[in-house]
């Protein structure tokens, strides 16, 4: 019985060791403290994120479905610019982080959604390939769906 909880722990240790740590400070997304991409808060719905020169290549942003009382039909938006791909997709337990209520926290943890998916690599940069099987994957066609 010793052995098995000693390998679980140390198969749990080697998880938690490998995990990168992202962080947004001052502007910056930081993956494990190395500056990978700059960020920008629109407002509290609405976040852009740039390579460090300043091409800005993706953009986040919720949407109430004009019924702000009724939260059931909320979805977000990420916008690939350069690959002019949109996702929309109501599962928000993917991009909030507690209880949503803070923005910067949510998007670290949409910055590290995209890095397990590979869709953003290391180095700060879209891997288009990735964004292709990411829309796939996770594109609920919201604005098809929705009468107006």
């Amino acid at each position: 019985m010793k052995k098995i909880t000693m390998v679980m722990f140390l198969l749990l240790g080697a998880v938690f060791l490998n995990a990168q740590k992202i962080e947004i400070k001052d502007d910056n997304v930081l993956l494990d403290g190395k500056k990978i991409l700059k960020s920008e808060k629109i407002n509290v719905f609405q976040y852009s994120f740039y390579t460090l020169d300043d091409n800005e290549i993706l953009m986040f942003r919720m949407f109430d479905n004009e019924t702000p009382q009724y939260q059931a039909d909320d979805y977000y938006v990420i916008n690939f610019l350069e690959q002019r791909v949109k996702v929309q997709c109501t599962d928000f337990s993917r991009v909030v982080s507690g209880l949503g209520m803070n923005s910067k926290k949510n998007m670290e943890k949409l910055m590290a959604w995209l890095l397990k998916e590979k869709v953003i690599t290391p180095e700060g940069t879209v891997n288009a390939d990735k964004v292709a099987v990411f829309y796939d994957k996770y594109d609920e066609k919201i604005l098809e769906r929705t009468v107006r």
